[in-house]
C-alpha cells in the first residue's frame, strides 16, 4: 500500500491535484465563503463548498506572483486571461472542490489527530536552531501568507481525503498481462534493412538570393521580424532630493512624540521557559506531574516521545497562542502550569527566569524618534509639492512648467516596450505603473498624479512614439540572406531525397539507386530499438526502420541530411526473453491506468455534486472588463460506462 501511494504521489495527476498549496505557499484555495449571501455570486460552487470573488482574486494573485517569479518579469491579470490561465485554474479548482465535497458526503473524513500530526511535521513550523515545533513560527508563517489555522487544517483534511482515495484506487488496479506483452514484443522486435544518406552535395546548393526573393522572405516572416512599439517619456518625480539637508526637529516635537509612544517603546517583561505540547489531557497531566516531581523537561519530553520548546527572554506578544501566553506570564519562577488547552492540543509550561520590563527613556529612543519625525516631514513636504503641482496644472500650466514651478525633478527614460523592455531586450528597472500609464496615453499626453507608495509620486508625459515596424532590407540583409539560403538548401535536399525514395518505391534496387548518386549503402541485420542503437544509427534511421512494414521504403531527415532506405525483414521477439520484460513494465502500465481511473473518478465526483464555475464572474473579480456574457461552465462529465 505504501509503495502504491508513493507512486501515486509522484504521478502528474497527483502533482496537479493533491500537492498542498498551503505547504508550498504558492496558491491557497479557500474552501468556503461564509458571507456569500451578502455579496456577489460565487465564482466556484461545488456542493456545500464555494469561492467568492474576493477569495478568488486573492488566490489568483498568488498564482500571478508565482508566474512573475518564474518569468522574471511583471505579469498582469490581462496577460493571464489572454493565455486562458484563469479558465485552467477555474477548471482545476472546480474539479478539486467538487471531488472533496462528494468525498465528505460519502463519509471520507480524517480524524483531528491526523491533522494535528501532519501540522507538527511541516518543516516551516520548526525552530531552525532547536529543531522543536515552534508555535510562534507556526503563527507567523500563517500570518505572512494571510492564512489562519482553520484554513490550514481544512487543507490538510482535504489532502488526507484525496491521498487516501488515490491510494485505494492504486491498491485495486492491476493491468492485464497482455498489455505488457504487446510492449515487450515491440521492444524486443528486430529488423533488417538497407539505407543510404542523401547529402547537400547530391542536391546542389542554392545561389545567392536576389533582392526580390529577400523582400518576399521578409514579408513571409513579418510576424517574427516586426519590431514592437517603443515609447519615450518624461517623468515628473516627487521624492526627496538626493543629498538634501536633514530637517531640523524641535525638542517640543520629540517630547510630544515620546509621550505618545512611550508605552510601545518600553521594554516588555520577558520570560525564559519551556513548553511541552501533548496530544491529549491525560498525557498533559502526566507531563505536569513529572515536571513538578523535579524531572528535567528534556527527560520528560523523551519519555513521552514529544519535543520540548525552549524560549529564552521571550515577551508575551511573541507567543502565538493566547491561552498559552496568558498561562506562562501568570506563573511564578520555577513553577509548572496546569495543562492549558490551546489551538493545537494541550500544553504544559515551566518558567525558569523572569526579566522585568523597563520603561523607555527619552534619551534611549531620541535618535529613533528624530528619524521617524524627519521621515514624516519629508513625506509631508513631498505631498505639499504635489498639491502645488496639481494647482499649477489646474491653472493651465503644462507638465514641464508646473514641475519647474514647484522644484520637482524631470527624468527622461530610454525607449521601452509595453512590457517594460529596452531595445536590447533587457528589462527597464521601473515600476509597472509607469509602463501602464505611458501606454494609456497618446503622443504628447500627460497623466494625472500617480501615487507610487512610500511617499513618492510621479506624472508621465509621452514625448514620442516609435510605431511597430518591419526592419528595412538593408538593416537585415546579411542574416536574412543566410536564413533564406538555409531554407532553400533544405528544400532542395528534401526534394532530392523524395526523388530517390520514389525510384526505390517504383521497384529499383536500393543499392543501384545509392550507387547512382555516389552514396555508400549501409546494410544491417537484427536492429533493435534502444538508446544505444539510436545513438549509433541516428533517430531518422531508427524511426524509418521501425515505422514501415516489410518491403516498404522509408525516407526521413537526419543530422546534416536525409536518409533513404528499405525494410528487408521483421523478426518477432523471442518469447523466453520477452516474458520477464512483461512483468517489469506491468507496474508502470498499472500506474498509468490508475492515473486515468483517478482522473475519471474526480470528474464523476465533481459532476455528481454539480460543481460549476463562472468565468465571467472570475474576470469581474480580477477587475478586468468583462467580455460578452458566458454561461457557467459545469464540471467535466463522468466517463460513459
Amino acid at each position: 500500500m505504501i509503495s502504491l501511494f508513493r507512486n501515486f504521489a509522484k504521478s502528474k495527476w497527483a502533482a496537479g491535484l493533491f500537492a498542498l498549496l498551503i505547504l508550498s505557499f504558492l496558491i491557497v484555495g479557500a474552501q468556503s465563503d461564509v458571507f456569500s449571501s451578502f455579496g456577489p455570486k460565487h465564482v466556484i460552487d461545488a456542493g456545500d463548498r464555494s469561492i467568492g470573488a474576493p477569495q478568488f482574486r486573492a488566490d489568483f494573485e498568488r498564482v500571478r506572483n508565482n508566474l512573475q517569479e518564474q518569468a522574471g518579469r511583471p505579469v498582469s491579470f490581462d496577460d493571464m486571461v489572454k493565455e486562458n490561465i484563469h479558465t485552467q485554474y477555474l477548471e482545476s479548482q472546480t474539479q478539486r472542490m467538487g471531488f472533496l465535497a462528494w468525498a465528505w458526503n460519502a463519509g471520507i473524513r480524517p480524524g483531528k489527530e491526523l491533522v494535528l500530526k501532519e501540522i507538527r511535521q511541516i518543516p516551516a513550523f520548526f525552530n531552525q536552531v532547536t529543531g522543536q515545533f515552534d508555535q510562534d513560527r507556526y503563527e507567523q508563517a500563517l500570518a505572512a501568507q494571510g492564512l489562519t489555522s482553520e484554513m490550514l487544517e481544512q487543507d490538510l483534511r482535504d489532502q488526507y481525503v484525496a491521498s487516501q482515495f488515490g491510494a485505494g484506487v492504486f491498491a485495486g488496479a492491476r493491468i492485464p498481462r497482455i498489455y505488457g506483452a504487446l510492449l515487450a514484443g515491440q521492444a524486443l522486435e528486430t529488423r533488417d534493412g538497407r539505407w543510404f544518406n542523401v547529402t547537400q552535395a547530391m542536391a546542389g546548393s542554392a545561389p545567392a538570393p536576389t533582392d526580390a526573393q529577400l523582400t518576399a522572405f521578409l514579408n513571409e516572416n513579418a510576424a517574427q521580424l516586426r519590431r514592437p512599439e517603443f515609447r519615450m517619456i518624461s517623468i515628473v518625480l516627487f521624492n526627496p532630493a538626493p543629498n538634501s539637508q536633514p530637517t531640523p526637529i524641535t525638542e517640543e516635537r520629540i517630547r510630544e512624540r515620546f509621550e505618545f509612544r512611550k508605552a510601545a517603546l518600553s521594554n516588555a517583561e520577558k520570560r525564559t521557559f519551556v513548553t511541552l505540547a501533548a496530544p491529549n489531557k491525560e498525557t498533559a497531566d502526566r507531563i505536569a506531574a513529572a515536571l513538578r516531581a523535579g524531572q528535567a523537561p528534556a527527560e520528560v519530553a523523551a519519555a513521552n516521545k514529544i519535543q520540548a520548546g525552549n524560549y529564552v527572554d521571550t515577551p508575551q506578544s511573541a507567543l502565538g497562542d493566547p491561552a498559552v501566553a496568558a498561562a506562562v506570564f501568570a506563573l511564578p519562577v520555577n513553577q509548572v502550569s496546569n495543562p492549558v488547552q490551546g489551538r493545537l492540543g494541550f500544553t504544559v509550561a515551566k518558567v525558569t527566569a523572569v526579566t522585568a520590563g523597563a520603561p523607555a527613556t527619552l534619551e534611549s529612543v531620541r535618535s529613533a524618534l528624530v528619524e521617524e519625525l524627519r521621515a514624516e516631514d519629508v513625506k509631508g513636504q513631498t505631498y505639499a509639492k504635489v498639491e502645488q503641482y496639481e494647482k499649477a496644472r489646474q491653472d493651465g500650466k503644462n507638465l514641464a512648467d508646473a514641475a519647474q514651478s514647484v522644484g520637482a525633478r524631470i527624468i527622461q527614460l530610454p525607449p521601452f516596450t509595453a512590457d517594460g523592455r529596452l531595445p536590447d531586450g533587457q528589462p527597464l528597472n521601473a515600476p509597472r505603473q509607469i509602463f501602464e500609464s505611458a501606454y494609456a496615453l497618446s503622443k504628447g499626453g500627460e497623466s494625472d498624479m500617480i501615487d507610487a507608495g512610500e511617499g513618492q509620486y510621479f506624472a508621465v508625459r509621452v514625448d514620442d512614439i516609435r510605431p511597430a515596424s518591419l526592419p528595412t532590407l538593408a538593416e537585415v540583409r546579411a542574416p536574412l540572406a543566410q536564413q533564406w539560403t538555409l531554407r532553400e538548401n533544405a528544400r532542395r535536399l528534401s526534394a532530392k531525397a523524395e526523388e530517390l525514395a520514389g525510384r526505390v518505391r517504383a521497384g529499383e534496387d536500393v543499392a543501384k539507386v545509392a550507387a547512382s548518386v555516389g552514396a555508400q549503402l549501409t546494410t544491417r541485420a537484427g536492429v533493435q530499438q534502444s538508446r544505444e542503437t539510436q545513438t549509433q544509427l541516428g533517430e531518422g534511421v531508427l524511426r524509418g526502420l521501425f515505422g514501415q512494414g516489410k518491403g516498404q521504403v522509408f525516407s526521413g531527415q537526419t543530422q546534416g541530411g536525409f536518409v533513404v532506405g528499405r525494410v528487408d525483414a521483421i523478426h518477432g521477439a523471442v518469447p523466453a526473453l520477452a516474458a520477464p520484460l512483461v512483468e517489469q513494465v506491468r507496474p508502470r502500465l498499472t500506474q498509468e491506468l490508475a492515473n486515468a481511473m483517478v482522473e475519471q473518478s474526480f470528474n464523476a465526483a465533481a459532476a455528481r455534486v454539480k460543481a460549476k464555475n463562472d468565468p465571467a464572474a472570475a474576470i469581474v473579480a480580477l477587475g478586468i472588463e468583462a467580455p460578452a456574457a458566458a454561461p457557467a461552465a459545469p464540471a467535466p462529465a463522468p466517463a460513459k460506462k
